[in-house]
C-alpha cells in the first residue's frame, strides 16, 4: 500500500484537476457504457462528481467509488468530446491508483502485475509453455477467424478467441539491428504482447514494410509490456517496473523512430508514460520524454515518414472490399484516423468502405472484457452489426486488442469477415 503523504498528493491532484469538470453532459452522448446502462455513474460527468465526493470524504467509501471506476472502457470518447479539455483518462488512471493504493491490489492481481508482467523473461516462458497445452482447454471455432472457443466453461466462458501463437513474434524474428538503408533512418519496433503473443503475423508485416522502404530497425528481443495492463488496475509500481525495463532495453541502440502496431503501445507511451512519470528519476524522466516524442503507429510513421500513399484504382471490380475500424486509443486519444485508410488503400488489390460509426469503441477495453464481458459484448454487437452492413469481406484495424474483440463478435455470430490488422493488408501489397 502507498503511505499516507503519497495518498495526500494523489488527492490533492485529483482536486486540481476535477475543478475542470462543468458538469455538461456532452460526455453521455458518446459514452459506450452509458449507452447501455443509463446509469449516471456509469458516464464521466457522474464518476467525478463521485470522484469529488471520495476526496471531500476521505475515503469514506472507496470499495464502492472503486466498482464504479472499473466499470469504465478507457476508451477515452468522453475526453474527446470534452468542450473544457478535462484530462479525463489521467483522472481516471490516477483515482485508480489512489484506491489501490489505499486498499491493496488483489492477490490475484498482484501475482499477474508483479509476479508475471513485470518480469518480462519469465512471462514469455510462461506463455510458451501456455501455447503446448492449450489445446488441452479449447477448440477450433472459426476457422476464417482462426479463433477457438473453450471445452470447458471456466475460465473463458463462451467467448471465441484466438489462441496463442504456436511460436511468438519475438522467437520469430530474434533480436534484430539492421543498418539505415535508402531511407536514412532507423526505428526501434515496440511489438507489444499481443502481437508478440497471439499475432506474429503483424509483427512480421511490419518487419516486412520497413525493410522495403529501406528503413533501419533495432528490434531487442527482451521487450516488456507497455504497462497498460497494471496501470489500468492501479498498480503503479508494475508499471513502472515495466516503464524502466522497457527503457533500458531501447536505450542500448540509437533510431530516429520507435515504431508500434499496436494503438494502445502507442497511446500509452506518448501519453501515459510521462502523465504518470512520478516516482521515477530526473534521468528516467527525461529518457520517457524522449521516448514519447520518437513513438509513432506504424501507419503514420509509413504516410507521414516514408510517404505511402493511396491508389486510386480504375476499375472497383474484383477488388477486397475492406473497412476500417478506428481505434478508441489511435484516433480518439492520438489523433490519427487518415493515415491508416491511405495504408488500405495503398494495396491496389484493395477497395476502402467507410462504415457507419467507424469510430465508436469496439467495447474490448483491455480488463474490461474480463470483468464486464456481458457488457462488451453488448458493446461490441453494435461494431458488428456496422461491419456486415458495409458489406465488407475483410475488416482492418490497428489494434490488436480490438482484432480480439471484432474476432470474437463475428466468430460467434457465424459472420464470413475476416480481421486483419492494416499493416497486413500494405505488406500484402509489396513484391
Amino acid at each position: 500500500m502507498y503511505d499516507m503523504q503519497k495518498l495526500a498528493k494523489l488527492v490533492k491532484e485529483l482536486e486540481d484537476q476535477l475543478v475542470c469538470c462543468m458538469r455538461c453532459g456532452l460526455c453521455q452522448a458518446v459514452c459506450p457504457v452509458f449507452a447501455e446502462t443509463g446509469r449516471e455513474t456509469d458516464v464521466t460527468r457522474g464518476k467525478l462528481a463521485l470522484l469529488e465526493a471520495l476526496t471531500r470524504e476521505m475515503l469514506k467509501d472507496p470499495v464502492g467509488v472503486g466498482e464504479h471506476l472499473h466499470h469504465c472502457l478507457l476508451c477515452g470518447s468522453c475526453a474527446a468530446n470534452c468542450p473544457s479539455g478535462v484530462k479525463v483518462l489521467d483522472i481516471f488512471i490516477k483515482a485508480r491508483i489512489l484506491l489501490t493504493g489505499y486498499l491493496g491490489l488483489s492477490p490475484v492481481k498482484r501475482l499477474i502485475f508483479r509476479g508475471m508482467l513485470s518480469h518480462p523473461g519469465f512471462f514469455d516462458r510462461l506463455l510458451e509453455w501456455g501455447a503446448c497445452l492449450q489445446r488441452v482447454f479449447i477448440k477450433p471455432a472459426d476457422n476464417l477467424l482462426g479463433t477457438s472457443c473453450s471445452r470447458f466453461w471456466f475460465p473463458l466462458g463462451k467467448r471465441h478467441f484466438n489462441a496463442l501463437a504456436a511460436v511468438p513474434f519475438h522467437s520469430l524474428a530474434g533480436a534484430t539491428k539492421t543498418d539505415s538503408g535508402k531511407s536514412g533512418i532507423k526505428v526501434g519496433f515496440f511489438s507489444g504482447c499481443v502481437i508478440d503473443k497471439i499475432f506474429p503475423a503483424i509483427g512480421q508485416a511490419v518487419v516486412r514494410s520497413l525493410d522495403y522502404h529501406g528503413i533501419g530497425l533495432f528490434l531487442p528481443q527482451s521487450q516488456g509490456c507497455c504497462g497498460i495492463p497494471a496501470l489500468s488496475s492501479g498498480d503503479a509500481t508494475a508499471f513502472h517496473r515495466l516503464v524502466r525495463h522497457n527503457l533500458k532495453t531501447f536505450a542500448s541502440e540509437p533510431f530516429h523512430y520507435l515504431v508500434t502496431a499496436c494503438a494502445t503501445c502507442t497511446s500509452t507511451i506518448k501519453k501515459l508514460w510521462p502523465a504518470m512519470a512520478n516516482g521515477l528519476t530526473g534521468e528516467e524522466q527525461s529518457q520517457i520524454r524522449g521516448m514519447a516524442d520518437k513513438v509513432m503507429d506504424i501507419s503514420q510513421f509509413l504516410v507521414d515518414v516514408a510517404g505511402v500513399d493511396q491508389v486510386f484504382p480504375s476499375r472497383k471490380d474484383d477488388l477486397e472490399i475492406v473497412s476500417y475500424h478506428d481505434p478508441c486509443h489511435l484516433r480518439k486519444s492520438l489523433g490519427i484516423a487518415e493515415q491508416p485508410r491511405k495504408l488500405i488503400s495503398a494495396n491496389p488489390r484493395s477497395f476502402f468502405r467507410e462504415m457507419n460509426e467507424a469510430d465508436r469503441c469496439c467495447g474490448c477495453g483491455g480488463s474490461f472484457n474480463l470483468e464486464h464481458y456481458d457488457m462488451s459484448a453488448s458493446i461490441g454487437k453494435r461494431k458488428r452489426d456496422n461491419i456486415i452492413e458495409s458489406q465488407c469481406s475483410t475488416v482492418a484495424t490497428s489494434c490488436p486488442a480490438c482484432i480480439l474483440q471484432i474476432s470474437d463478435m463475428l466468430s460467434q455470430a457465424g459472420d464470413p469477415v475476416r480481421v486483419r490488422h492494416v499493416i497486413e493488408i500494405y505488406a500484402d501489397s509489396l513484391s
